[in-house]
């Protein structure tokens, strides 16, 4: 989860640099640190630079807090590039929601190059770019710290031979460089001061531990005190969360690691639960909890549907309350469709795809959690199931998807703070249905792939195959 769409467009660039620059120009930039403009006139450079505010940030909301409610996350390929009319029509849109809409970018990969490709020199053009597009869109930036430059895991120094395999990125810091990796985060918290959430790392990443054959819990919570202090130092209101631990479940047959914490849909691998008790306890802080996901089996199977399946988002989000207090919940990524060996997830309609991902909107939502943010897996100048837009690479491109149009909705119906109701629906209807409702909305899903008439909240209407309504109260 969360691994496909991670290369930079650094590497794209090297290889424009190879054939459009002479050998002097192209020495400079092997043996210096190749420095690009951002948008707006910005520049990337040496430790001087990365300790700059960047841009003109954007004013946080009056209230701000850590429960920002629901967005989508920023991967390889997204809406601040391609052609002009098309970035302005998915910037603009997403601006005209009427609430903004919270975005996540992280630090290295998924859109950003390296951001210390030798240590104390620093390239933030690409997330530069990022940032902007989330301030132009008006919406909230949040910043995952991960990855770590190659130096900080014992590979070479220099943009130039940054190691962009999956396993090198999924790599985590040395321990000696723990302390490095906290300061790169706070100099993205002083380049960056409009952003107020940060997220320590992504998916515990290189913290397994094979002698053990469980997971590095005391290497990743040291890791993030380290951070959470630094950060803290730069602004005592900067909001930090973790452990954004992959909330695996297995198969009901399988006994070995599983946890009390059961459905129909599997059990709760209890490593899991142990790394995320280990870090609850032994933490330094936290003003929220995050965690991902999916509602699938490690062996991926969606159990005893891909529907019912998602209320393991619910009983997830249920356990982490109990133990966690207060602290806001988010879904860093969740996922309801399997993916293939290449991570593609498009075997299904698209309304076939809304309709499960609003059904595991409703059970983060029933389980306590404030946030979700939803991996987008736009693809380069082509259409792809389940993208927020058509591709900004077209003129015409930009315009929104209906998996967007349901983020932006259920953000703007449901946001943090909502009082959920109880909804009546016609006993008859109960199988086939999912609702969730407040004092003003409810969103109802027809769980079958056929046309129904179902009667919710006293009102009978139709309904469509895997049709999402949304109906006024």
């Amino acid at each position: 989860m969360g691994r496909h769409g991670w290369v930079s467009s650094a590497l794209r660039w090297r290889f424009t640099a190879l054939l459009g620059v002479g050998a002097v120009v192209l020495a400079l930039v092997i043996t210096l640190v190749h420095t690009l403009p951002g948008d707006g006139g910005s520049t990337a450079g040496t430790t001087p630079d990365g300790d700059k505010v960047h841009g003109t940030p954007a004013v946080p909301p009056d209230g701000m807090d850590a429960a920002v409610g629901w967005g989508f996350t920023h991967t390889q390929y997204s809406a601040d590039e391609g052609e002009d009319a098309a970035v302005d029509r998915a910037r603009s849109g997403l601006a005209d929601q009427g609430r903004p809409v919270p975005q996540i970018q992280h630090i290295m990969g998924w859109g950003a190059s390296n951001p210390e490709p030798v240590k104390g020199h620093y390239d933030f053009s690409e997330m530069d770019r990022r940032i902007d597009f989330v301030r132009e869109s008006e919406g909230v930036p949040v910043v995952t710290l991960c990855c770590a430059p190659d130096w900080m895991k014992g590979g070479e120094p220099g943009a130039d031979s940054t190691d962009w395999s999956q396993q090198a990125l999924e790599t985590a810091p040395d321990p000696e460089h723990y302390d490095d990796f906290a300061k790169l985060a706070a100099t993205v918290a002083k380049r960056y001061p409009d952003v107020r959430h940060f997220i320590v790392w992504n998916e515990f990443k290189g913290f397994w531990n094979t002698e053990k054959g469980r997971w590095d819990h005391e290497g990743y919570t040291e890791l993030y005190n380290r951070v959470h202090e630094e950060l803290k130092k730069v602004d005592e209101d900067i909001m930090v969360g973790g452990p954004y631990l992959v909330m695996d479940s297995l198969h009901p047959r399988q006994t070995v690691d599983a946890s009390p914490v059961k459905g129909a849909w599997g059990s709760l691998d209890q490593r899991v639960l142990d790394a995320f008790t280990y870090w609850n306890k032994h933490k330094r802080g936290a003003d929220f909890v995050v965690v991902d996901g999916s509602s699938y089996t490690t062996d991926d199977e969606t159990l005893p549907d891909e529907f019912r399946a998602t209320d393991k988002f619910t009983a997830v989000g249920r356990w982490i309350r109990e133990r966690a207090g207060d602290l806001p919940l988010w879904w860093a990524e969740y996922y309801v469709e399997p993916g293939d060996s290449r991570d593609n997830r498009d075997d299904w309609s698209e309304a076939h795809r809304v309709a499960v991902h609003a059904a595991g909107l409703m059970g983060m939502a029933k389980g306590g959690a404030t946030s979700g943010f939803y991996w987008n897996p736009q693809k380069r100048g082509a259409k792809c199931a389940g993208c927020l837009w058509t591709p900004t690479r077209r003129a015409d491109g930009g315009a929104p998807l209906p998996m967007l149009k349901l983020i932006e909705r259920f953000g703007a119906e449901f946001g943090p703070g909502t009082r959920f109701r109880e909804v009546r629906v016609a006993a008859g209807d109960r199988p086939a249905v999912r609702v969730l409702a407040d004092d003003d909305a409810v969103l109802v899903v027809n769980t079958l792939a056929r046309p129904i008439s179902a009667k919710v909240d006293g009102k009978r209407f139709d309904l469509a195959g895997y049709e999402v309504k949304w109906l006024e109260r």
